[in-house]
């Protein structure tokens, strides 16, 4: 007898990577793009109190960051603001939204504002035999927005 009848899920509404789309703020795909990770650290700070020997943690800050990896395949608006960046010294900041597609035909849709470079970017990235990538980096500097939700019709 099976206990956990869930536990297997529905393998129709398992997704891929090619249900994932990375557009602009504008909503135009940002077909180069072959990966995209966001996620969130919280950074909690400890205290402990007289008389309990346990140590506790509340909620103090996280913060949010973006990668994403680029196949180069031609000059790019992106990569233009960060070279321009580089002589003016005024980093270029951008909105972004990540995709899922559901088999359904419902969509998880986040927002990602006010990006900016964070941590290292590939100006030049090349390896023999492989196909060019540039890595990105961005910290997102306001909390993601949930536009809408995967749904499931069982």
């Amino acid at each position: 007898m099976i206990r956990n009848e869930r536990a297997a899920g529905d393998s129709r509404h398992a997704r891929t990577g090619k249900d994932g789309a990375f557009y602009s703020e504008d909503g135009v795909l940002l077909a180069t793009v072959d990966t995209f990770t966001s996620n969130v650290n919280y950074n909690n700070a400890k205290y402990s109190v007289l008389g309990d020997a346990q140590e506790h943690e509340t909620a103090n800050t996280f913060a949010v960051s973006l990668t994403m990896s680029q196949i180069v395949v031609e000059d790019d608006q992106f990569f233009v603001e960060v070279m321009e960046a580089l002589e003016t010294q005024i980093p270029p900041h951008w909105n972004f939204q990540g995709s899922l597609l559901g088999r359904n035909g419902s969509e998880e849709r986040v927002v990602y504002k006010e990006c900016i470079p964070s941590g290292q970017i590939d100006i030049q990235n090349v390896t023999v035999g492989d196909v060019i990538k540039r890595n990105w980096n961005f910290f997102v500097n306001r909390p993601p927005k949930l536009q809408s939700l995967l749904g499931v019709d069982r």
